[in-house]
């Protein structure tokens, strides 16, 4: 590790499991300090608080704010902000996916997609924005996705978010292009978590295949690399963004998808 990020401190939503908690070890990795979000098992939350104590040591702040509710996103901020004394870096991660035909969309779900995947990001920035301006350096950082840029049949409400995600990213990028903060986005593809993998079995019975071909074939038909991208992967970017030499990059929905947008 080069220690780029010493003595910065982040907020990393959605991060007790998957790709948040990756980026939040690759940040303390880093020297960050950082507090978590996420919702999960009791078990799973202090493992995951327990493995950054140990790298940044001392306790691991944490909230289970439910960002789909405005108010429990500016407690959230506000909690980080005296928890680490300030908040440096801001990571937008957490997400919901629902799939179903536009007319069979249950509503509740859309309304649960957009607030969470989308709305949360707006409150959050809007919330710590300010200290970002007052110290003349910040660091957003807001995890899209290959649908954030393209569109999948199924997923309305999910692609409808991640490009808000994208035009949320360019406008506040603008706005801030005269200070010492940046905006931008990470656009994956499909990800290796557990979740993920565990849409390959079924995939596999259904089409009558090997979970080998159901992987290239099927889930991963959109992705010309034909394997997952690894939440390593998309950690490391999130470091680049958030250290030095990365200034100039301001408003760019950044791919990780392995040549999924490319074709």
């Amino acid at each position: 590790m080069n220690h780029s990020l010493q003595g910065r401190t982040a907020l990393v939503t959605g991060s007790t499991s998957g790709i948040g908690h990756a980026i939040a070890l690759a940040f303390a990795r880093e020297g960050a300090r950082v507090m978590l979000n996420g919702f999960g098992p009791p078990g799973q939350i202090a493992a995951a608080r327990a493995e950054i104590a140990a790298i940044q040591g001392g306790e691991t702040p944490y909230s289970d704010a439910d960002l789909s509710k405005p108010e429990a996103v500016r407690k959230m901020c506000a909690d980080a902000t005296a928890a680490l004394g300030q908040v440096d870096i801001l990571v937008n991660n957490a997400g919901i996916q629902f799939t179903s035909p536009v007319e069979e969309f249950p509503e509740e779900k859309w309304d649960a997609i957009l607030a969470i995947n989308l709305s949360s990001n707006f409150h959050a920035i809007k919330a710590l924005l300010p200290g970002m301006k007052a110290r003349n350096w910040g660091r957003i950082v807001n995890i899209a996705s290959a649908h954030g840029l393209v569109a999948s049949p199924f997923k309305a409400a999910y692609v409808t978010a991640k490009h808000g995600v994208v035009g949320l990213t360019k406008t506040v990028a603008i706005e801030v292009a005269r200070t010492g903060i940046t905006c931008n986005a990470i656009c994956p593809g499909f990800v290796r978590t557990p979740l993920a993998e565990a849409q390959v079995p079924p995939l596999a019975r259904t089409h009558g295949v090997s979970e080998e071909v159901a992987l290239t074939d099927y889930l991963l038909a959109k992705q010309p690399s034909k394997r997952w991208v690894e939440v390593e992967e998309v950690a490391g970017m999130a470091v680049y963004l958030c250290g030095p030499n990365s200034g100039a990059v301001n408003g760019s929905a950044l791919s990780i998808d392995g040549g999924w947008t490319a074709a």
